[in-house]
């Protein structure tokens, strides 16, 4: 929106600095910080008033797994905070983004369809008409549709490059013609639900999103930008830019909910933040081309991810189990791990990560 009034800066200068991407950025950034910071008191008051919080144990599954102390430390705690973080940045996209990019457009309508499935699995979860919530396959139904249509619009009206950029190489890319719009399909469904699998402890997928996005917008602005790309010998996607402006919202998000998500947690995000924030990384990660350089970057949701299909491939196959618990933060729980040790460590490896994912940018 504050965009359009760089239109106007031959009539007067100063209304220049809305054109630049590193203003709106920064910007956009100390917006969603400042929002989630002053709305985040009221809003988890207002959850509070409206018994949005973690319900009793009942017993069985991951509870008994892994004790009925853990689980009952978090009642009462109020979730679907996400709907703070997804509030918070799309009010700061609208303000400071080019409206008019596809990409920012069909990023926020990757966040805003995520984000409305997760408020229906929560919402069923602690209403009570479902104590499990949306089913596996609804989820992931209405993730796939996601999916298609944004792959779809990509492969059809955009015409996207169809090749994949292979990391720590200059010249190796592979072609995939149409198999694109499955990779896409897959990376937005795989991310979507590893952050959803990440989100056990306080702190942990929201520290994790806030490294994986500070890269996201980095990578960002570098492929948007002719002479940066040009020199680094990565793909230089034209109005790919702007999409620093919705990463640096996420950033501004991120530590705003941190500041009440940290141990002991205010207010949990719920599935309204965890599969929206994990579909809108992925999106983000294929409109750059940086599609192979996620599986690096935000290796430890690959990770929960990966502990959970090997638990229960194993577990079916042959009736053992490789870890105490899934995903894998709850196996080091079962190892006596205090939280806060896990997460920090989680955090730790989440930073050696990116910056081993921006060496690439000089390593090819």
């Amino acid at each position: 929106m504050l965009y359009w009034l760089s239109q106007f800066r031959f009539e007067f200068f100063p209304l220049n600095i809305f054109k630049y991407i590193t203003f709106r950025a920064g910007m956009a950034a100390v917006t969603t910080f400042l929002l989630c910071v002053v709305i985040g008191p009221w809003f988890i008051r207002k959850l509070k008033e409206w018994n949005l919080g973690e319900k009793p144990v009942t017993g069985g599954g991951r509870e008994a797994a892994l004790g009925a102390a853990h689980y009952q430390s978090k009642q009462g705690t109020p979730t679907m905070g996400g709907i703070l973080i997804i509030g918070s940045i799309a009010v700061s996209v609208l303000l400071w983004a080019d409206l008019s990019n596809p990409y920012i457009l069909l990023t926020l309508v990757t966040m805003i369809w995520l984000a409305v499935v997760g408020f229906f699995d929560d919402y069923l979860k602690i209403s009570g008409i479902n104590k499990n919530g949306m089913s596996s396959r609804t989820k992931i139904i209405w993730q796939v549709l996601l999916a298609a249509i944004v792959s779809l619009y990509l492969y059809t009206q955009l015409h996207v490059d169809t090749t994949l950029d292979i990391p720590f190489m200059k010249k190796m890319v592979v072609d995939l013609g149409a198999g694109y719009i499955i990779l896409v399909m897959l990376i937005v469904v795989g991310t979507s639900n590893a952050v959803n699998l990440t989100d056990g402890l306080d702190g942990l997928a929201i520290g994790c999103t806030l490294m994986v996005a500070i890269a996201l917008s980095i990578l960002a602005y570098i492929t948007g930008h002719i002479a940066f790309s040009q020199y680094l010998f990565i793909p230089y996607i034209p109005n790919a830019g702007e999409l620093t402006v919705f990463c640096t919202a996420i950033i501004g998000a991120s530590l705003g909910f941190l500041w009440f998500n940290c141990h002991p947690a205010s207010v949990f995000m719920g599935d309204v933040g965890a599969l929206s924030l994990g579909g809108t990384l992925g999106i983000i990660a294929v409109f750059i081309k940086k599609e192979m350089l996620l599986g690096i970057l935000g290796g430890v949701f690959v990770w929960e991810a990966l502990s959970v299909i090997m638990q229960v491939t194993s577990f079916k196959l042959t009736g053992k189990r490789i870890f105490l618990c899934s995903p894998f933060h709850h196996h080091l729980q079962k190892l006596n791990w205090k939280e806060s040790k896990i997460v920090i460590r989680f955090w730790i490896v989440g930073i050696i990560l990116v910056l081993l994912t921006l060496t690439t940018l000089k390593i090819r």
